[in-house]
């Protein structure tokens, strides 16, 4: 974590979250996702825009984590902002020597090859539980073939409670908000 963002969390201790305002595609992409875009729909179908702005995208991923219920957050100075996943977590780029890095660029060692019952292939690491990234599936077919990555059939629906994340914070908050138990 940044720095300043420890600064920031010092100085305003208790700043609300932010839920269904940034979302994280399955080809590593961030969209910031408006009012008129989270009425619209949840973030596989209503996207938003998609943030290109290089020193924000990096700024985002050296202060991405998960908290103990296993939602994944910006941590945006003193506010969290938690993030709508369209597929995992991560987002796996694979390297000509088929070494993987994240969508933030941290590196990754893998422990499990996963593949669901609709082809898409997901690596469990010592970081966590990615969805290959599309352009690298070729990579991927190489280290499969090869027997380096055994594969292992999931359902998709099983990945959450497994790897133990949450797809859609916002979804929890607002259940958690009809229950009274938000924070």
């Amino acid at each position: 974590m940044d720095d300043i963002v420890k600064q920031a969390l010092a100085k305003w201790p208790n700043v609300p979250d932010c839920y269904g305002w940034l979302g994280l595609d399955a080809r590593g992409r961030w969209y910031l996702r408006d009012d008129a875009t989270q009425a619209a729909g949840p973030f596989a179908q209503s996207k938003g825009q998609l943030l290109e702005h290089d020193k924000l995208i990096a700024f985002i991923a050296r202060n991405y984590e998960a908290d103990a219920q296993g939602q994944w957050f910006f941590q945006n100075g003193p506010q969290r902002v938690y993030v709508e996943l369209e597929a995992t977590p991560w987002i796996w780029r694979i390297q000509p020597d088929l070494s993987l890095q994240a969508h933030t660029c941290q590196a990754a060692e893998v422990r499990e090859a996963l593949v669901d019952e609709q082809g898409r292939l997901y690596l469990a690491t010592d970081i966590g539980v990615g969805l290959v990234h599309t352009m690298d599936v070729p990579l991927a077919a190489e280290a499969v073939e090869s027997g380096r990555w055994p594969l292992q059939e999931v359902l998709a629906s099983d990945l959450p409670t497994r790897f133990g994340y949450m797809a859609s914070p916002q979804a929890g908050w607002v259940a958690r908000s009809c229950e009274g138990g938000a924070r």
